[in-house]
C-alpha cells in the first residue's frame, strides 16, 4: 500500500522519492520513542529519519539514506480505532505526509493543506 502511494505520487515527486528507503516495521523502535519522548509507541505511526531536500547539499556527506518509516501495529490500532477510513487510505495518509517531511515541509506546513482530521 505505501510503495503504491509513493508510485502515484506526481512528477518530480516520484523521482525525487526515488532514493528513500521505505522501511514497514511492527513497532517504533525503542531509541526513536526516547530520541522523540514519546512514551506510548501507537502514538507513532510514521517518521521521516533524514535531511530533507530542502536543506540537503551536494558537500555533505550521507552516510545513512533517507528513511520513511512506517509502524505497522501504530496504524492499525488507529484504522480500528477510527472505524471510518479505509486501510489503504491511512497508509497512504501516513506515506505522503512522512514524504512531505522529505521534501521540506514542516508539520504546521502540512496541517495548512491536510484535511485529514477535520
Amino acid at each position: 500500500m505505501a510503495q503504491a502511494a509513493v508510485a502515484g505520487f506526481p512528477e518530480p515527486f516520484r523521482a525525487l522519492a526515488a532514493p528513500v528507503l521505505l522501511r514497514v516495521v511492527d513497532w517504533p523502535p525503542g531509541d526513536i520513542l526516547d530520541e522523540m519522548q514519546i512514551d506510548d509507541p501507537l502514538e507513532l505511526t510514521g517518521l521521516y529519519d533524514g535531511i530533507p531536500l530542502t536543506e540537503k547539499s551536494v558537500a555533505d556527506p550521507a552516510p545513512f539514506p533517507d528513511t520513511v518509516w512506517l509502524f505497522r501495529e501504530p496504524i492499525l490500532a488507529e484504522w480500528r480505532d477510527r472505524g471510518d477510513v479505509d486501510l489503504a487510505d491511512l497508509v497512504a495518509h501516513v506515506t505522503v505526509h512522512e514524504f512531505a517531511h522529505h521534501f521540506g515541509w514542516s508539520d504546521e506546513d502540512i496541517a495548512v493543506i491536510d484535511r485529514w482530521w477535520e
